[in-house]
């Protein structure tokens, strides 16, 4: 068992508490990655999608988010998704180029690479104006905040899976 976190930075221009919306645990949110095979090497063509709200019975009781197997090699893998690991994106953490946590994913028979963000994003101006339904699929956003009368925008969006030991503080 090898846990994976996902951590995400971006530039963030008078916005603060960048995560999927509903927060980092929202039941709805899909996280879409490419997978590797831990046995062969075969990494997915396309993006798989997990959420927390997509449940798969395995032998024994134990649930899962996504059991699949690799397309080369048959082998059969799952990724679950353990919650309440995860943070907000601030305009500090952003301010000094740092990552945050986001989701902890537990990994059996894959690892996961190429985070992809999509839509179902949120943050919040300095101003304290919510922006919601955030689409990233492009790459950037940009709107302006009527109440702190100055643009937002988020930009240079990175992510990275990082191996960590869940019994320790990420950060």
């Amino acid at each position: 068992m090898v846990n994976y976190m996902l951590f995400v930075t971006a530039e963030l221009e008078n916005l603060t508490n960048f995560q999927p919306r509903g927060g980092v645990n929202a039941p709805n949110f899909t996280y879409y990655f490419k997978l590797k095979c831990e046995s062969c090497g075969e990494v997915t063509d396309k993006e798989t999608c997990v959420s927390l709200n997509e449940e798969v019975d395995r032998p024994k009781g134990a649930v899962t988010n996504l059991i699949q197997k690799c397309k080369f090699c048959k082998r059969e893998g799952t990724v679950t998704m353990i919650p309440n690991r995860g943070f907000a994106l601030t305009r500090r953490y952003s301010d000094a180029g740092k990552f945050a946590p986001l989701m902890a994913f537990d990994c059996r028979g894959f690892e996961p690479l190429d985070f992809a963000f999509s839509s179902d994003w949120e943050a919040e101006s300095i101003a304290g104006t919510k922006f919601v339904d955030i689409d990233l699929s492009g790459g950037d956003f940009s709107e302006y905040c009527e109440v702190g009368k100055c643009p937002v925008m988020i930009s240079n969006l990175k992510s990275e899976f990082r191996v960590v030991d869940l019994t320790k503080r990420i950060v």
